[in-house]
């Protein structure tokens, strides 16, 4: 029986109708990372998603979040999902919170880098979400695809060592709105972004 959480859910059930609005352009970027999943299915192996923005600290996150989540309702077991940055910092309480506000519970043990406990389904265990470079050791080393999340990232790592596949899908930092009257608004609206395109990915491979 499925044990994720309703209103996680029902965030998922609204993204059908989200993903006639990602542009023609986009899809096309999107599609790479669904060929990359196809591949390794078809040879027996895992596919291993590592998302990389430059602080990961924002959208890396939530990428690497919505993809184990989607895999998991859509019930693709192959699909591994990573984060890291060019440089380690912290995950950003906005969004956290913006993930606390669509149904995730999670855990802060504090700390000047908290490594966050994700729950978003009581039959699996939480994922543990902290900064970090993508060559830490907790992320694959070769043989992953590489998906930047930020344009600096993407300039600043035109080689990522050990890809297999590297792609670029630059989403608008939400960090612009902090402090304002809209930073809720924006970090919602960039949480829902990525997971109408993550579900875009996955639901080709039905």
């Amino acid at each position: 029986m499925r044990m994720m959480y309703a209103e996680i859910i029902t965030h998922i059930n609204d993204l059908d109708d989200r993903v006639s609005r990602i542009p023609d352009k986009r899809k096309n970027k999107l599609e790479q990372i669904a060929d990359f999943i196809r591949s390794k299915q078809k040879s027996g192996q895992e596919a291993k998603l590592t998302f990389i923005c430059t602080h990961n600290s924002r959208r890396s996150h939530l990428c690497q979040i919505w993809s184990a989540v989607l895999a998991r309702y859509l019930r693709f077991d192959g699909v591994r999902t990573f984060s890291g940055g060019t440089e380690a910092t912290a995950l950003n309480y906005r969004v956290v919170e913006a993930l606390k506000r669509i149904g995730f519970k999670i855990e802060n043990p504090g700390g000047e880098n908290p490594h966050y406990k994700v729950f978003y389904d009581d039959n699996v265990e939480p994922l543990i979400c902290f900064s970090k470079r993508f060559d830490d050791s907790s992320n694959p080393q070769r043989d992953f695809a590489a998906i930047m999340t930020c344009s600096e990232a993407d300039q600043n790592c035109p080689f990522v060592p050990g890809a297999a596949l590297r792609v670029a899908i630059p989403y608008k930092d939400p960090k612009e709105a902090d402090g304002t009257s809209l930073e809720a608004k924006t970090y919602n609206d960039r949480c829902l972004q990525i997971a109408t395109e993550i579900y875009y990915v996955l639901s080709l491979l039905n």
